[in-house]
């Protein structure tokens, strides 16, 4: 079997290991437009448990990620003037160089081929393979190729954002919310590495223009942000890295595969990041694919119906959570009004993922200072 990948992230080098785990006979190359020491965003976090699936069947990769990751068990909203903790929500995170550089290696282990800083512009050059697929991300050129046929949804949410890195760590996963004379803001902020975090900035679209970021340069707007957010930093700079503005897109697909072609990770949908899961996904999007695939070597369009019909049950789950948890996002500003015990209460609820009495046995100390304010209130 000659397996074609485009995309050369955490989701096409995976694929090009696992398959090649499966089936290892199978020709499997991967075409990635950047060279290997180039990647765009910072960290890459995980939930607490995000990576258990990669446990019982991929033992030795595991442990080669889990070595590297930087772990905390509490969330801190600042909001309103309050720090307020919430526990038992665990994180994890790691360099998204290192993760790319490690499921590299794994892939060139089993002898995959990574085909580096090739741009493929049609795919009629990746033609004569039993399958492509598309792990060419959001801007899935394999996607767009076969819009029509794949039944292809994409909606922009309202809100900027835009990925910066700051040059100093922070103890948990911390929310910031500030409200400035021009409008809401937020920032999302974790380590990745016992020295840098990833600082994902955030504003709706009246801010957005009230600042006037559409007008600046990539380091103005570095250096705005870096102002109003000079207290969480304490002294640290942002770092930018194609740190430019963008509206989060919601891409679906009512089909998965078109002939030989199938997407997977955010070619195929993506999740919020503010849940954590996009990586996830795509990681066990092509731990699925594998097995199909060694189940029916000698049939890929077998193979792809399997993929889907047992795949897709699970990722319309986490991207309809993943989808709340994005609209509540695109309308902070409102819940701004909230006081802060409120707002952070809204806040751990909106993905409609954790029930009371869930929330109560796993932030107990949350769960606790919310009610003490109620009482008070």
């Amino acid at each position: 079997m000659k397996v074609n990948i485009l995309g050369g992230g955490p989701a096409g080098l995976y694929a090009a290991y696992r398959i090649k785990c499966e089936l290892p006979d199978a020709d499997v190359t991967v075409y990635e437009q950047n060279d290997s020491r180039t990647t765009f965003g910072f960290g890459v976090v995980f939930s607490d448990k995000a990576l258990e699936f990669l446990g019982a069947e991929d033992s030795e990769t595991l442990p080669l990620i889990t070595a590297g990751l930087e772990k905390w068990s509490d969330i801190e909203l600042r909001v309103h003037g309050e720090r307020i903790r919430i526990d038992g929500v665990g994180f994890t995170a790691i360099a998204r160089l290192r993760l790319l550089e490690i499921l590299r290696q794994r892939a060139l282990s089993v002898g995959a081929d990574l085909i580096n800083s090739h741009l493929v512009r049609d795919l009629a050059e990746l033609e004569g393979a039993d399958l492509l697929i598309g792990a060419d991300g959001v801007n899935s050129l394999v996607r767009k190729t076969h819009e029509a046929e794949f039944g292809t949804q994409v909606t922009l949410l309202n809100n900027r954002f835009a990925w910066f890195g700051a040059t100093r760590p922070f103890e948990y996963l911390t929310q910031t919310f500030k409200e400035l004379a021009q409008g809401s803001i937020n920032a999302h902020h974790y380590r990745y590495t016992p020295s840098m975090s990833t600082f994902l900035v955030e504003v709706n679209a009246h801010t957005f223009e009230r600042v006037g970021f559409d007008r600046m340069t990539e380091d103005e707007s570095r250096a705005y942000c870096e102002e109003v957010f000079s207290e969480e930093l304490d002294g640290a700079r942002l770092v930018t890295n194609k740190s430019l503005w963008r509206r989060f897109p919601v891409i679906s697909n009512k089909r998965w595969c078109v002939g030989n072609r199938v997407l997977v990770g955010d070619a195929l949908r993506t999740a919020h990041f503010s849940i954590g899961s996009g990586t996830r996904l795509a990681l066990e999007d092509v731990q699925a694919l594998a097995h199909a695939l060694a189940s029916h070597p000698r049939n890929v369009q077998d193979a792809l119906a399997e993929f889907e019909a047992q795949r897709r049950p699970i990722v319309d789950k986490l991207a309809a959570a993943a989808t709340r948890s994005a609209t509540w996002y695109d309308r902070f500003a409102e819940h701004l009004k909230l006081p802060a015990w409120e707002f952070a209460m809204n806040y751990i609820s909106r993905s409609g993922r954790i029930d009371t009495e869930r929330l109560r046995a796993m932030s107990p100390h949350f769960v606790a200072g919310y009610e003490a304010w109620r009482k008070a209130a």
